[in-house]
Parts: structure tokens; C-alpha cells; sequence
């Protein structure tokens, strides 16, 4: 086997730190090239006002192709909208594996958002708000990211779903089932539609949306290095 080349797609709004546990698990368990590149506008501080999906896009190509100077075979995984960009790529190059982590082919879980507001506001009628994670981080994305970066997203979300039957590579499909931001039905969605046999669906009793940091990630990454290192990938959703 020749060199192997593995691509790691973050989500909108967000940055590589989304997925860098799992890069650090893959960098410290294999030999390969691990690429964990930040998205136009991204990061930990957002520039969002002349964001463009068509943007994001080229740039997960441009980025690649740049692996495949090094590489024989690549992998990609995407988490959140980076696995629809994931899927883009997957159809249209020649991606040997796919990892698809809280894909948002269909978003927001409303019922989770509320139990994790009323955390929020027992929180708050203690003083404690400061301390609440889940307010920490999203607070700054919903004051720094404007509507027409949404819609640019949601451009993303819609050109790409109705192509989940063309993906017809080995996909791992992973889901938390705590996620306040993608249903969890929508793994079950993407697992249904996808054109491979080959997939495989792995839900995260304790993960929110961020599931490279659940508790259980552990399990998680080592289901994701055996999913990649496997060379038979029976359905088993």
C-alpha cells in the first residue's frame, strides 16, 4: 500500500479545533499525512461578511489535491457542514474512504436546544453562566456570524444532499446523540440515501454536536482507525 494521505474538514463556523482530536489520534497511531486545514473566513475568529460556499468548496479541492502530491490514497472526514463538503469531494475525486461526524444534512434539534437552554438558565439563576460551555461557545458564532454567511451554508446543504446516492465509497457515519445543533435522525437520513453498500453507523450515547470531545471519544476514533484500516466494510447499520 502506498502512502495514505488523510484530509480532516471542520464545520461552518468553527475551525480545525473542531477536529484535531481525532487528527492527534491519527497522527499518533499512524504513519500517515494528516491535513487539518481552517476553511476561508474560519477559525477562532470568524471574518464571515464575503464568505461564498463556492469558496469553501474550492478550497477543500485545492487542499486535496494538495495531499495527492504526497499520497497514493486519501481519506477524507468532514464534521458538520464539512461533512457535506466532505461528500462533494468524495463524488467528484477519487477518495478512497469517507468519515462523515455530525453531518448537517438536516439541522437543528430543537428539543436538545431546549434541554441545553434550561441548563442555561438554571445556570444563570445561579450565577454561573460564565461556566456553562455550551454558552460560551456559541455565544460568539451567533454575534459574529451574519445572515448571508447562513445562507451560504444552507447553499451547501441543499446542492449536496440530493447527491448522497452518488457516494459510492466505504462511509462511516458517526452521531451524537446528545447534538443540540444536528438531529440525530440525520445520520439515519444519510445512512438511508447514500449509494454505498459499504457504511457503517456509530451513534455516541454522550456526544453533543462537538463529537470529537464526548466523553466516549475514545471509542469513537478507535472505530474510525479500524474503519479505515479495514479492508472489508460489511453494512452493518
Amino acid at each position: 500500500m502506498g502512502k495514505i494521505g488523510c484530509l480532516l474538514i471542520h464545520g461552518f463556523t468553527g475551525g480545525a479545533y473542531e477536529v484535531n482530536p481525532l487528527a492527534r489520534y491519527l497522527r499518533e497511531t499512524t504513519d500517515w499525512i494528516v491535513s487539518v486545514p481552517t476553511l476561508p473566513g474560519h477559525g477562532r475568529n470568524l471574518h464571515l461578511e464575503d464568505a461564498h460556499a463556492r469558496e469553501w468548496l474550492a478550497f477543500a479541492e485545492e487542499e486535496l489535491e494538495r495531499l495527492w502530491r504526497y499520497c497514493d490514497i486519501v481519506y477524507v472526514v468532514g464534521f458538520s457542514m464539512g461533512g457535506l463538503i466532505a461528500t462533494h469531494l468524495a463524488i467528484h475525486y477519487p477518495v478512497s474512504k469517507l468519515v462523515l461526524l455530525s453531518t448537517a444534512a438536516l439541522y437543528i434539534n430543537t428539543g436538545q436546544i431546549f434541554r441545553d437552554l434550561h441548563v442555561m438558565v438554571k445556570d444563570a439563576t445561579r450565577r454561573r453562566l460564565h461556566e456553562n460551555e455550551w454558552f460560551g461557545h456559541y455565544k460568539y458564532k451567533l454575534l459574529h456570524t451574519p445572515i448571508r454567511a447562513t445562507w451560504e451554508f444552507r447553499k451547501i446543504v441543499l446542492t449536496t444532499r440530493p447527491l448522497l446516492s452518488q457516494i459510492n465509497v466505504p462511509t462511516f457515519i458517526g452521531q451524537g446523540l446528545m447534538d443540540g445543533i444536528v438531529p440525530p435522525k440525520a445520520a439515519r437520513y444519510v445512512y438511508d440515501r447514500i449509494g454505498t453498500y459499504q457504511k457503517k453507523l456509530y451513534l455516541s450515547q454522550t456526544s453533543k454536536h462537538l463529537i470529537c470531545y464526548a466523553s466516549d471519544c475514545n471509542d469513537l476514533f478507535g472505530e474510525i482507525a479500524f474503519f479505515l484500516n479495514c479492508e472489508d466494510h460489511p453494512d452493518d447499520g
